[in-house]
This record gives C-alpha cells, structure tokens and sequence, in this order.
C-alpha cells in the first residue's frame, strides 16, 4: 500500500537514523501492520533518535519516542496499543472469537515484556560496554536469560507456521523482535525460530514497510544534503 500524502492515517516516524538501526525502528511494526490491512498512510517525519525534539511532541508521545498514530481524533502512542487499534479493525490480524484475539494479544504482550527486554539489555550492554574491558563478562551474565527466553519461545512454536493457527499482531511483535537479535546466534540454534523469522519478513506487507521506512532515511540522508 503506497504512502498517501492525503491518507486519513497519520504514523509518525524518525527522519533520520544511524545505519545500524535503519530497518529497526519501531513505527516498522505500525507500517507492517498497515501494510497486511490495505491501509494508506502518511508519514510526520520527526528529528532523529538522539536529536530533541519540539516540546509539543510531548504531548503525543511522552517519551519522545517513535511511532505515534493519529487517525480521526484517535492519538495512540506505543506500538501494542496501536497494534491493538489496529486490529479491532481488521480481523486479518486480530481474530475477532474471543479466545483468538486473547491469544493474539498474549503473546504480542509476551514478544514485548518477555522477550524483548532480554535481548535489549544484551544489546544495551554491547553498547554501553563498546571498548570496556568489562564488557565480555556483562554480555555473558545476561546472555543465559536471553537464551532461555528464546528456547521457550523455540518450544511453543514447535512444528507450526506461526504462534497460533495463523497470522496475527503476536507473529508481527515476536517475528520483530526476533529479527533484531543483538546476535544472530541467539536465533540460529533454533532452525524453527530462523525459519519462522524467514517467514514473516518474506511476507509481501513486511516487505512494503521495509521499503517505506528505508526510502525516508534515504531521502534524509544528511550526507547527502
């Protein structure tokens, strides 16, 4: 679904971003979203991650982060709640018997609280530590947790295509999650967990959301000014 400058739906999105988290940032999981649903929007590009932002922005996002989604008097910040939004919409990502939307959404909670976490500390460790001579031992303190989350998440995916008998807003969250491993590793000793991140970004909607969020950043560019 193209970008549609007169698109009834508003996502807003970083301008700009360093190229290790161009393809990772988080109004990604808003776009793929929008993508499987046929949705347009358009794009409120904001400065980039460590630059300040207007104080009026705090008003939508309290944290000065990315995405926020505006559409018809509705303003969401957080990618959950959104997600959810979004799916009351839709039921091609949020089933509408009660019992499928509950799992769904549990385990969009689960990729966000329970998996997540772990492997951003990972990541925050490596960076924080860059060139620390502590480093290697922090990483291999929080490596274990991440590793055993992941294992849980390898056993409940088991032999199936997705976490529940289809597509829903959990496989968006987990698969993006997943994906933005801090070490390919960590995902690579599980063949189902690789294959099941193949899987998800194979899909046409992943793709088109990609290509969004990279062509802002190119268009961006500030070497390119």
């Amino acid at each position: 679904m193209p970008i549609d400058p007169n698109a009834r739906v508003e996502v807003t999105a970083f301008k700009w971003v360093p190229p290790f988290a161009q393809g990772f940032v988080k109004d990604m999981r808003i776009r793929w979203a929008l993508e499987e649903i046929a949705i347009p929007y358009r794009e409120r590009l904001i400065g980039g991650i460590f630059e300040d932002k207007a104080q009026d922005y705090f008003a939508d996002q309290p944290f000065g982060q990315v995405p926020v989604y505006k559409a018809e008097g509705v303003s969401l910040f957080e990618t959950g709640s959104i997600l959810i939004h979004l799916g009351e919409q839709d039921e091609r990502i949020l089933p509408r018997d009660a019992s499928g939307r509950g799992r769904a959404i549990s385990w969009m909670i689960a990729a966000l609280n329970s998996v997540e976490p772990t492997l951003s500390s990972l990541m925050l460790v490596g960076h924080a530590g860059a060139e620390k001579d502590w480093v290697d031992d922090a990483k291999n303190a929080v490596r274990p947790f991440a590793e055993s989350r992941l294992q849980m998440v390898s056993n409940a995916l088991g032999t199936k295509d997705w976490l529940e008998d289809r597509f829903t807003i959990g496989d968006l969250v987990m698969i993006d999650v997943l994906r933005s491993a801090p070490e390919d590793q960590l995902v690579a000793a599980h063949d189902n967990l690789s294959a099941y991140v193949a899987r998800g970004t194979s899909r046409p909607a992943f793709k088109a959301a990609m290509a969004a969020q990279l062509d802002a950043f190119a268009r961006n560019n500030p070497d390119m000014g």
